[in-house]
This record gives C-alpha cells, structure tokens and sequence, in this order.
C-alpha cells in the first residue's frame, strides 16, 4: 500500500508553504517550541522526497506582532520593522530544524542581513529551487504596511509556484465563522477569491488575496497539526479548502 502511494504523481512541482509564527510555539505561548519545529520540519522533508520544489514564508507573532505593537503606542513603520526581524529569527530556526534533517536550506531576506543570510535576488533563488534547497523568505517585503501574507503571495508569484499552501492549527479548512466558538459552522471544500473578500473569510488579508486573484494563484488552506497532512494532500488525500478564481 505504501508503494502505491509513493508512485502516484503530485498536484504540484513547485509550491508554497505559508505558516504563521504562532504554529511554531507550540503550547509554550511564546517563541520557539524545538520539537514543534522539528515536527514541521519532518512533514517539509516528506513533500521534499516526493521531488517537490519548496519555498517557505513563516510569520512572526510567536515573537512580536508589528499591529500589536502599533497598537500600543509604538509608531508603525518601527513595529512593522521589528516584525520583520522577528521572521528572520523563525526562518533561522526553522532551517536550522530542516540541515539537521540533511535538508540544503537557504535563508533569503528582503531586508540586507549578510552575515546570517542571503538577500533577495530572484533569479538567485529561483536557481536554489532548480537545485532542490527549501527557500525561506523572511523579513516579509522589506516594507512596513504588509503582512507575511502578502509576502507569501508576492514570492510565489515571483517563483513562479503553482500553488500557496496554507498551513493552519487547529482548523482543516475555510469556514465561515470559527468552528471553535460556533458549533454551526461551514465548512467550504472549494470558495472562490471573490467571496472570500465579500465574506470576510479568515485566509489570508485582503491585499494578499487580492494578489492571488490577479495572477490565479490557487491557495490550499489544511490543519498544520495533521501528521502527514502536508504530503497527503499532494497525493489527494485529506481534508482542505482550495481558494480559486
């Protein structure tokens, strides 16, 4: 049964991960949870053996949220800022998590940090992809204003990646209210761009979807805390929501 599942073709050659700083914390609350890092580092070397191309944006709210501290009083380009560095500390850690794995990993910032990273050039990191290394972008756009996700769908664009996935804890989809506070909730299987933004759907910000939309880009939302759910949906199995045009 195993070597039938390793011989069915994936979706995808080239794809996305997109996963928020807080699936990185574990149940601590705070930071870096090591083995919760290790774990999605494991799923990232399954999807990596099935030949798959792999580019990762991790946010950074484990560690400090630009809008929170906004928020507080702090001037907003200098939050933003801080939440960019916060990401960069969670690409480090997560590639980190994959070299240990025996997983050739290159951290590429938006924000020039030469000695613990590469800086953005396009051509550069699409000819790591070409070689088979995870790609980590971090420091977002190196603009203040934007969210990883918009981040996120701005490489994949860039890289040319078929499909952004979404990895979400604790949820195995799109609904249309929170599942953990309405027992009523829906469920989507599939929702187009459109009525994410005329509902209000938690995917990703409006900006972000909106790029997504303009260069059809298919967004897979699935539950980060599934073993083996990444893989699985590469392979059709699982459950998700897919956002198309």
């Amino acid at each position: 049964m195993g070597d039938e599942k390793a011989a069915t073709p994936v979706t995808f050659k080239r794809v996305l991960l997109k996963i928020s700083g807080e699936a990185l914390m574990g149940d601590q609350g705070f930071g870096l949870h090591p083995p919760t890092v290790e774990r999605i580092a494991s799923e990232v070397l399954k999807v990596h053996q099935m030949g798959v191309e792999i580019c990762m944006v991790i946010g950074g709210g484990n560690i400090f949220r630009g809008l929170q501290g906004s928020a507080q009083g702090m001037e907003r380009t200098t939050a933003d800022y801080m939440g960019m560095l916060a990401t960069v500390m969670n690409a480090l850690g997560m590639q980190a998590a994959l070299e240990a794995l025996g997983i050739h990993t290159r951290v590429i910032t938006a924000i020039r940090m030469d000695e613990v990273a590469e800086p953005y050039i396009r051509r550069r990191a699409v000819r790591h992809l070409e070689k088979k290394r995870v790609c980590i972008f971090a420091a977002g756009t190196g603009n203040p204003y934007f969210t990883t996700d918009t981040a996120a769908t701005l490489r994949a664009n860039e890289m040319g990646c078929e499909a952004i996935f979404m990895g979400k804890n604790g949820t195995d989809g799109v609904y249309d209210k929170d599942p953990r506070t309405n027992p009523d909730a829906k469920r989507y299987d599939s929702v187009t761009y459109d009525e994410v933004l005329a509902k209000n759907l938690k995917v990703m910000d409006a900006s972000a979807i909106a790029l997504a939309r303009d260069n059809n880009k298919p967004i897979i939302v699935f539950p980060l805390d599934e073993p083996g759910g990444f893989c699985g949906i590469l392979r059709g199995e699982g459950t998700y929501t897919r956002v198309h045009g």
